[in-house]
């Protein structure tokens, strides 16, 4: 590959995907300079395009844009199709026809029933690879189960784990599945790019996202299979060392995570906070008794950090030895010194918008280039790009889907 091409130039995506996973697989495909075709339904379009279905930019349509689909849709054209239509269909298999990878993250059924399943592509388009990212995968007995977050987050098993100590289990708030399984589906993509490259082969991938999200907790299913143990929550507890938590700060709503692995570090820490008299407390003498007595030891750690501020003390106890960081909110993130130097923001700019940032990808290239950005398209904004431009159709011909409402 030459110096000045990202990696995936002239790699067309036609992208059927909406809301969260598949957004987030395509917005990293087209930083990484892959042509992504974003193609929304003219009257049921990605329903983070507008509220309530993501978070809404001030002074700005809420039709139009909201902050979610700001920072998931960056990189990509949009255009708009009814799939549902028989014109649409075979404007979809058009789209199809110049592109190398489909990606789809629709409910079990929805592409069979506009006849965009991976047999049908096949049938135009022999060596496309098509990625479904489904919430259990498209096949098995719970093949027709609908992707939600915080479902997904209960079938995986992760609410099991998450809550305090000795309390009932709980859920973690959002959809903490949908960006991982969107890193997920990135690497499949990459994978059957490269396969072709080998082979001239296409392929399908059924990405399922519960079985992702499993993925990300492999230790706990292990756990059972070796040792026959169902793991109960214990909040930001270590199973082996304490001190082991976050801990409340001298500033309102500053937290600082300390973790205190060995005997090295336990003594590193009673130096740097000047050994006050309970660390010399024989029941935090050695690792095993500090985890055993680790609530007792919570206390007074928290003690400490409540007369300390949060920045402080974190460099005090890293230039010790001592694994500790502030504990970020999105303020924190947005001001860090250290993502910006490395430039982790990319402002954008939009006529609707403004200038706002979005993250970029999260590695750096060297010596690069490091990635293609522009905002994140309006609703059907490149129609005529699309159509006119990339399937050759004529005026006529795009007034008529106009007029049949198949495009806007």
């Amino acid at each position: 590959m030459e110096a000045s091409k990202l990696p995936l130039e002239g790699v067309t995506i036609a992208d059927f995907s909406w809301v969260l996973a598949g957004p987030r697989a395509t917005e990293f495909l087209g930083a990484m300079g892959a042509r992504i075709i974003k193609i929304e339904g003219p009257y049921r379009p990605d329903q983070f395009r507008g509220t309530p279905g993501g978070a809404p930019i001030p002074d700005t349509d809420p039709e139009k844009y909201s902050a979610t689909f700001w920072s998931l849709n960056y990189s990509k054209l949009g255009c708009t199709v009814d799939i549902t239509q028989p014109k649409g269909r075979e404007l979809a298999l058009e789209i199809v026809k110049q592109s190398d990878v489909v990606i789809e993250n629709y409910a079990y059924g929805v592409m069979e029933k506009a006849h965009l399943s991976y047999a049908d592509l096949c049938e135009v388009k022999p060596d496309i690879i098509m990625v479904s990212g489904s919430a259990v995968g498209k096949t098995g007995p719970s093949k027709g189960y609908v992707a939600y977050g915080q479902m997904l987050h209960a079938f995986s098993g992760v609410n099991t784990v998450t809550g305090y100590e000795g309390e009932k289990s709980g859920t973690i708030s959002g959809t903490w599945t949908d960006p991982i399984t969107g890193a997920t589906l990135v690497l499949a993509v990459l994978s059957a790019v490269w396969y072709k490259q080998r082979t001239g082969k296409g392929q399908w991938i059924d990405c399922s996202m519960g079985e992702t999200t499993i993925n990300q907790i492999p230790d706990l299913f292990l756990d059972y299979t070796v040792n026959g143990r169902v793991t109960k929550p214990y909040g930001n507890q270590d199973q082996h060392g304490a001190p082991h938590d976050s801990y409340p700060c001298r500033e309102d709503g500053k937290w600082l995570a300390i973790t205190v692995r060995n005997q090295q570090e336990w003594e590193s820490f009673c130096t740097a906070i000047n050994s006050p008299g309970w660390t010399l407390d024989s029941r935090f003498a050695d690792q095993y008794k500090r985890w055993k007595n680790r609530h007792v030891l919570d206390g007074f750690v928290k003690g400490w950090t409540k007369t300390q501020h949060a920045t402080d003390a974190m460099h005090l106890l890293q230039r010790a030895g001592v694994p500790a960081a502030v504990c970020h909110n999105n303020k924190g993130i947005y001001e860090d010194p250290h993502l910006n130097a490395r430039g982790f923001l990319v402002e954008l700019e939009q006529e609707i918008v403004g200038r706002k940032p979005v993250v970029r990808l999260p590695w750096l290239l060297n010596p690069g280039p490091n990635g293609r950005y522009f905002p994140a398209p309006l609703l059907g904004q490149h129609n005529d790009l699309v159509f006119r431009e990339m399937l050759g159709l004529s005026d006529d011909a795009i007034e008529d889907l106009r007029a049949s409402k198949v495009i806007l």
